[in-house]
């Protein structure tokens, strides 16, 4: 089994029980915007975390060593992505990232943001204007080294 396919059939489980990444994450007891990259296939699996979801979507046997394998990470097709949600994400950065950066530089230093030590969060916020969504990256500093 390939870990694209180890995806797809995830996916139809999730579908087929009607479970949201939430739910999944919560059974699991994993941070849900990783366990959500885990599922499409972002993140390897430890053996623990592999079985139990496994057990939760009644998948076979074998695709628990798919899970524990390093994926190939990244996964847009073109760049920039055609999916309005993603493609608003990528323009977000176009915009922002620049300024984010010297931000950066300015509080930290010459250096960059790990995604290596990183965590993500999503959440929905209510404004009077209508719901809004609150978006935060929590990266490692590192500092370059030359």
């Amino acid at each position: 089994m390939r870990r694209s396919e180890a995806t797809e059939a995830i996916l139809e489980a999730k579908r087929t029980k009607q479970l949201s990444f939430s739910a999944i994450a919560e059974e699991l007891g994993t941070d849900r915007v990783w366990t959500s990259a885990a599922l499409l296939g972002q993140h390897p699996f430890d053996q623990d975390t592999a079985q139990a979801l496994q057990s939760l979507l009644d998948l076979p046997e074998d695709i628990v060593a798919v899970l524990g394998e390093i994926p190939t990470r990244g996964s847009f097709e073109q760049i920039p992505p055609t999916d309005p949600t993603l493609y608003r994400l990528y323009e977000a950065m176009q915009v922002y990232g620049p300024a984010l950066k010297e931000l950066i530089h300015e509080d930290f230093g010459d250096g960059i943001m790990s995604a290596i030590t990183f965590r993500a969060n999503v959440q929905r916020v209510d404004a009077q204007e209508g719901p809004r969504v609150q978006i935060t990256l929590d990266g490692k500093f590192l500092p370059y080294k030359w």
